[in-house]
């Protein structure tokens, strides 16, 4: 059997040899002379709505006769919403084509309603040739000379500017003209040329013409990261200075044998507290199976983030439709692994006895979450009928990776995690009555705590937030992820640095419920960014409309309560790492 296979396998390889300059197309980006360059048609919609998209046929624009090719992507591109359509234009490599009729629009009463809603609206489309993108409006308004009032013309004529290397094609680029207005009872023929040029532009840079260098790496921007690095240079600095001093005078301190208990007594009552509460600082949390949950899927979604940049720069994923989305979904499946074990070993540390409750816990809580958004918003999208509505396949896709990967790989890990990390293993003994905790002045409570946590993080990451909300609702193609991996890097260090100093403050002040604090605090970061993406909404975007706004308001919540969890996750583990550290060396009696 085994000859017969290698015998099969290496036929496959000869014929595809053999075959591969006859089958060349828009598979591997290279074409024979004379054929057939297909133009795909995407999605037409609102400018200035980025989400509000539409079949490109929706409008009634001339649409090919006979049976018309689909392509549908990878699983990042139908949940981007694309849906292509073979145009059944007759491009032929690298051959010019004269003005040619694609066919004769004859408007009636509501096909001018439709085309001048689509014009006041601003509305515009997208087509791909070789997966590369052209845009184009669908018409605009005139002034009228013969009236207060614009007229609307529609564009009848589109020219398709190709150039070429050797069998490559390297740009495309759309131009549209002579505009005809709009009138029912009107016949209009919708034309199209191609124009064929040669570049010396190589294949490898053929998409550095859609890349906005002056915006992306402006001097602004690279002011930003290093006033981030100076903020984690300082921070970290004064943390280690505070901190070590402070300790190392408790240390000192509490070391004295030969002080009289009253100096003893006052010292203590004085200075710091954070020693008398070494009974009940690792008592269990509340919600442990919910903490653990939590803390177990933020550190998943710090390795998934860490691992989606890397395979950006190294890959360069803003090239293909949808793969930082497929990249994302694939990663996430596969790193649940890491949430299961966080999970699980934290839980069984703490004396959880629940195990099961707590790795279902792990595994669907953020994804469901993500899903209850998810289909709030798709029902919108069904209801325009827009093409942002994730077909039912999608979804059973999406739900079999979770299903079949993700659960499977969180229960793993679960496993792995009680068996290797599970062990309780706290500095001090915890003792049996709880320590009543002391009132103190408002700015040591946990809620300001949690609140005042988040400002220096959101500060550190303020400006990469709007270069990435502007590349994402505002047609701009996000690239630097060489910045977005040090944000990523300066976000983590300020958000541990930051916590630990909370929860140093919150000890000190006799009150041992660190470990929800400590998360609340470095997750207060997303209801910064929230609160910015508000202000984003209504000053630099010109969004309008039901429809944009829940899609907006709906993908930004769920972006906050990823980073929110990543974020609370990074957290408690650098405040518990530091907890840990100051109990080791004291004395627990």
């Amino acid at each position: 059997m085994w000859p017969i296979y290698r015998a099969f396998s290496l036929f496959s390889l000869f014929s595809f040899l053999i075959l591969s300059p006859a089958i060349a197309s828009e598979s591997d980006h290279r074409y024979q002379e004379g054929e057939h360059i297909t133009l795909w048609v995407n999605k037409v919609g609102p400018y200035n709505n980025p989400q509000e998209t539409y079949n490109y046929y929706s409008l009634p624009f001339c649409h090919p006769s006979g049976n018309t090719a689909h392509k549908w992507g990878g699983l990042g591109e139908v949940i981007g919403g694309n849906e292509l359509i073979d145009s059944l234009l007759d491009i032929k490599f690298p051959k010019n084509q004269d003005k040619t009729v694609i066919c004769e629009l004859e408007l009636d009463e509501s096909k001018v309603k439709q085309f001048k809603d689509a014009i006041e609206n601003s509305y515009w489309f997208e087509f791909f040739i070789d997966d590369l993108p052209l845009w184009g409006f669908v018409g605009e308004l005139h002034p009228d000379k013969n009236s207060d009032n614009s007229k609307h013309v529609i564009y009848t004529h589109k020219t398709i500017n190709l150039q070429y290397n050797k069998d490559q094609i390297i740009h495309v680029n759309l131009t549209q003209d002579n505009p005809k207005p709009l009138e029912v009872g009107r016949k209009l023929d919708m034309t199209y040329s191609v124009k064929w040029t040669s570049t010396n532009v190589t294949f490898g840079r053929r998409f550095d013409v859609y890349l906005d260098y002056p915006f992306f790496e402006h001097q602004i921007h690279w002011f930003s990261i290093f006033n981030s690095f100076m903020m984690v240079i300082f921070l970290t600095g004064l943390v280690s200075m505070i901190l070590m001093r402070t300790l190392r005078n408790d240390y000192a301190k509490y070391a004295r044998e030969d002080d009289d208990l009253e100096t003893l007594e006052r010292d203590v009552s004085e200075e710091s507290g954070w020693k008398l509460v070494h009974g009940d600082v690792f008592r269990p949390p509340r919600s442990l199976a919910l903490l653990s949950a939590v803390v177990g899927t933020g550190a998943q979604l710090s390795l998934l983030v860490l691992l989606v940049i890397l395979f950006a720069i190294i890959g360069m994923l803003y090239i293909g439709r949808g793969s930082i989305v497929t990249t994302f979904i694939i990663c996430y499946a596969f790193t649940s692994i890491i949430s299961g074990y966080v999970s699980g070993g934290m839980y069984s540390r703490h004396g959880g006895k629940n195990w099961i409750k707590g790795m279902i816990l792990t595994a669907s809580l953020f994804p469901f979450m993500c899903f209850g958004i998810g289909f709030i918003l798709n029902t919108i999208a069904i209801f325009y009928g827009s093409l942002a509505a994730i077909p039912f396949g999608t979804m059973m896709v999406v739900f079999v990776i979770w299903a079949f990967i993700s659960f499977p790989l969180a229960l793993l890990g679960t496993v792995v995690g009680r068996n290797w990390s599970g062990a309780p293993n706290n500095p001090c003994r915890v003792k049996t009555i709880p320590r009543p905790i002391p009132e103190k002045k408002w700015y040591l409570t946990p809620s300001v705590v949690s609140l005042m946590g988040g400002l220096l993080p959101f500060g550190s990451i303020f400006i990469e937030m709007y270069f990435v909300f502007t590349s994402f609702w505002n047609y701009k193609v996000y690239y630097v992820y060489g910045f977005m991996l040090l944000v990523f890097l300066i976000l983590t260090i300020v958000t541990v640095c930051v916590t630990i100093v909370g929860t140093y403050f919150l000890l000190n002040a006799e009150n041992y419920h660190w470990q929800w604090t400590s998360f609340f605090s470095a997750a207060s970061t997303a209801v910064y960014v929230y609160l910015y993406s508000i202000y984003y909404f209504s000053v630099k975007t010109k969004m309008s409309g039901f429809f944009q706004t829940s899609f907006y308001f709906g993908y930004t919540l769920m972006f906050c309560i990823g980073l929110g969890i990543l974020c609370g996750a990074v957290g408690y583990l650098g405040s518990n790492l530091f907890v840990r550290r100051i109990y080791r060396n004291i004395k627990c009696d």
